[in-house]
């Protein structure tokens, strides 16, 4: 029996949700993400202005006046979502905690995916795959997954970014729309990235909480890593503290990106104390015009 208020938080994402889907990404998604190829549709007779390379020399042999083959996009696509589910999900100083910005996010995509027909399938990683749930069509089916990313328990704590991308390799078979979602507080996974940029069609949406790079002058405070569970006492009060918290995890950030254009992999970055349509909205737009 899934609980009420499971039921109506995630009903709240859905309502915010939805206007996104239908008002500001509307056609974007379609436009952006393109079918596995052209298939064939029919024959028909020759008309002025068709391309002589499309003409069906058996068909038109047989009527005795030139005939033509016609295609259509193959659109049906499959969405993959990847979500981090380690511990440092749980953190957000924001509007939202981590993983419930992730839910969002992961909604926004899924809908649009069904909308336009295609599949949406979820893998729920830690220091291992956790949960897989097979790519399927339909509003019940995205709801489910919605419901996982917002209220999955993870075992592990940690974060293993190679192990999510190895497994989508074994259960995939074709090309696929792939979007990790996670904070990538990680290491050692670009040559993992590289081999799935290859594979995919990869993005990667970071979600970055602003306590994480900044910290405010409050004294003396506990902090424990949610990944290690080591604790540590720090002295905000020390500007020098604060100046290095900063300056390392703008290194680590600069590092991160450095890697997503080293690999080529398309990004879209998220905060948990701003909006993150906008966001969204920039990534759809790039795409487009990429590909006009």
């Amino acid at each position: 029996m899934i609980p009420k208020e499971l039921l109506r938080t995630v009903r709240r994402i859905q309502i915010r949700t939805s206007r996104l889907v239908n008002d500001v990404l509307a056609g974007q998604y379609e436009s952006v993400f393109k079918g596995r190829g052209m298939e064939f549709k029919e024959v028909r007779e020759y008309q002025p202005g068709d391309e002589i390379r499309f003409i069906d020399w058996n068909v038109t042999a047989r009527m005795d006046r030139p005939y033509v083959k016609l295609f259509a996009e193959e659109r049906e696509l499959t969405v993959m979502l990847v979500v981090d589910a380690s511990g440092s999900g749980m953190f957000g100083t924001g509007d939202k905690l981590k993983n419930e910005l992730a839910a969002e996010l992961c909604a926004v995509l899924a809908f649009s995916a069904i909308k336009n027909n295609d599949k949406v399938g979820l893998i729920m990683f830690t220091d291992e795959v956790e949960k897989y749930v097979p790519p399927k069509k339909g509003r019940t089916h995205v709801l489910r997954v919605v419901r996982e990313v917002l209220y999955f328990k993870p075992r592990g704590t940690g974060t293993n970014i190679p192990a999510a991308l190895e497994f989508l390799d074994r259960v995939t078979t074709r090309r696929c729309v792939l979007f990790l979602v996670s904070d990538f507080m990680a290491e050692a996974f670009e040559h993992a990235m590289g081999i799935a940029n290859k594979r995919h069609d990869f993005i990667a949406i970071t979600i970055t909480d602003p306590r994480e790079t900044e910290l405010p002058d409050v004294g003396m405070i506990e902090l424990r890593d949610a990944e290690t569970g080591e604790l540590v006492f720090v002295d905000t009060h020390d500007r020098r503290v604060r100046q290095e918290f900063r300056q390392k995890n703008v290194q680590r950030i600069a590092a991160r990106d450095e890697l997503f254009r080293a690999t080529a992999v398309d990004v879209v970055d998220v905060f948990t104390d701003k909006p993150y349509a906008e966001a969204l909205y920039k990534f759809f737009r790039m795409r487009e015009r990429r590909l006009a």
